[in-house]
């Protein structure tokens, strides 16, 4: 049961139950912590393409159509390719069998030119990446789930988020997380970008992955005297308890007090025995700009209070019913005892 106490100003006064704290100047002053990219992604720089298993080569040797082109002209390129399998074996003829994950077009094809020189005078080789193993793949809120292809031009994070299209409507962009050689990195993609500051690009690597998760699991819930009470997810970083109170249609005019607005935190977090509510006097003029300023969390209760005139009215409803049956009741009774 929650218990109202008496808070000095700007401070909050800790009870059994529940601890008060009004919402002031002070409150919200406090500055908010810069968000900023893990410098491991802001400083990986990708180099020249490196081979992958899964890749398609085209092995051009001038003057030599039997080894460039075996299965004929009139083929396609990728008909003439030759696939480096999954262990990263890359086999041509006269030039034998070879490991090539890791290694540039230039090493190939200077691999290839050096072991072929062994049956042809200075052979001129050629390779060419036709097809690409190397991915990224996405998963989450996206229009878009199709793993994405690494070439030999870089692939950056905005590049594929652009391609993959965030489903604006379900995502949440505050949540976003980049999988990389085992390690999640927690991108706030909506606080990186805020403030008229576009954050700079992170360059993607073979195998990273990307997940943009839902919005349904990150609620805060207005409830009382306004005019739509609802669950409202959050799409970005934060929510400040005037966009809320916005979204719900604002504080019912006839029915709710402006001094009665609470936010009601830490009722779903369990290692915390004791819940926090916050105090906003909104019939202050600057009751607004104090709102304006106050940011929600997920799992936050908002909630209105009535008017003194309301709960008069509602005791009112409740009890014109019980007195009309007691009326009734008595009326009968003196009926019967006329009767009789």
């Amino acid at each position: 049961m929650m218990r109202s106490a008496s808070v000095p100003s700007g401070e909050g006064q800790a009870q059994s139950d529940v601890r008060m704290v009004p919402i002031t100047q002070a409150l919200v002053a406090a500055p908010r912590t810069a968000v900023v990219l893990p410098p491991v992604l802001a400083q990986y720089r990708p180099e020249a393409y490196r081979i992958q298993p899964g890749d398609t080569l085209i092995v051009t040797v001038w003057d030599h159509p039997e080894l460039t082109t075996p299965a004929g002209n009139q083929q396609q390129a990728a008909t003439n390719g030759r696939l480096v399998q999954p262990d990263g074996s890359f086999f041509f003829p006269y030039a034998g069998k070879l490991n090539v994950t890791d290694m540039t077009i230039e090493q190939v094809r200077s691999t290839l030119a050096s072991r072929l020189s062994q049956y042809l005078k200075s052979p001129q080789v050629d390779v060419n990446v036709v097809g690409h193993g190397a991915r990224v793949t996405l998963q989450g809120a996206f229009e878009d789930t199709t793993p994405q292809e690494f070439t030999t031009v870089p692939l950056t994070l905005a590049q594929a988020v652009g391609r993959a299209r965030i489903n604006v409507e379900e995502a949440d962009l505050s949540g976003f997380v980049l999988t990389r050689d085992g390690t999640d990195y927690p991108l706030d993609l909506d606080a990186l970008n805020r403030g008229g500051t576009v954050a700079a690009d992170v360059y993607l690597k073979p195998g990273d992955r990307l997940h943009m998760p839902f919005n349904d699991r990150k609620q805060v819930y207005v409830i009382g005297e306004v005019l739509r009470p609802q669950a409202l997810t959050f799409k970005t970083t934060d929510m400040s308890l005037t966009q809320a109170l916005g979204r719900t249609g604002g504080l019912n005019p006839v029915t709710a007090k402006g001094g009665a607005v609470y936010v009601i935190r830490g009722m779903e977090d369990n290692s915390h025995k004791q819940a926090t509510v916050y105090h906003l006097d909104a019939a202050s003029p600057v009751a607004f700009t104090l709102a304006d300023r106050f940011p929600l969390r997920p799992g936050d209760v908002v909630w209105v209070g009535p008017a003194g005139v309301t709960r008069w009215n509602r005791f009112l409803t409740q009890l014109l019913p019980l007195s009309g049956i007691i009326s009734n009741a008595a009326a009968a009774q003196y009926n019967f005892d006329r009767g009789n």
